[in-house]
């Protein structure tokens, strides 16, 4: 099987994953998105769905999700743990994402937590103009750039927020949130967390 860049070590962790990251509750590790997203019902992408904590969480709240996950070991527990209505899974994976962008759909908010990491350069010039293509005017997407040690088995590269903020500023996004962080959730002896999120300007043609 064909795994998508950046997915690397993921499908032989599915068992020990689901138990991480499910144990993490919703409304801690998106304390910081919550309270930028609007209350009222929302269009949401989430992008490296992972175990679809953060799609159920955003679900709960009334939001409808794509989840796009390319990882089947994790999607399809995923889709079976989250039974939600709300929630459509998709598989599909940056720099292209090529399933979403055929839909010709738009969405208000975009999720990437702890997924720029894995794109290489190349890659992350490819991405960022389908991430600004799939925002609707006055969307926001939310990033977390993880900076330490990569796990064994992983593919990940230490991006600065600076380089980020500049090739998203090339596709016309504001900077709204920029914060690191010297640690995250679970605490792992040098890991730090640069968070991210960008908006699209109200009234810019899509």
């Amino acid at each position: 099987m064909t795994r998508a860049s950046g997915t690397e070590g993921y499908a032989a962790e599915a068992e020990a994953l689901f138990v991480q990251y499910e144990s993490l509750p919703f409304e801690h590790v998106q304390r910081w998105t919550l309270p930028l997203i609007p209350a009222t019902p929302r269009r949401i992408l989430e992008i490296g769905a992972g175990t679809g904590r953060d799609a159920a969480g955003f679900a709960a709240l009334g939001h409808s999700v794509v989840a796009v996950e390319p990882t089947s070991e994790l999607r399809t527990r995923a889709a079976a743990l989250h039974p939600s209505p709300a929630i459509e899974w998709v598989d599909d994976s940056l720099p292209d994402l090529g399933a979403v962008m055929t839909r010709r759909d738009t969405f208000d908010v975009l999720m990437m937590t702890a997924v720029w990491m894995h794109l290489d350069e190349g890659q992350r010039r490819r991405a960022m103009p389908n991430i600004a293509a799939l925002m609707r005017p006055g969307a926001l997407v939310f990033m977390t750039l993880r900076h330490g040690p990569v796990p064994p088995g992983r593919r990940m590269f230490d991006i600065s927020g600076d380089e980020t903020i500049a090739l998203a500023r090339r596709t016309g996004l504001d900077v709204v949130f920029n914060t690191w962080t010297p640690e995250g959730i679970q605490k792992r002896p040098g890991v730090s967390w640069t968070r991210l999120a960008f908006a699209r300007p109200v009234g810019e043609a899509i």
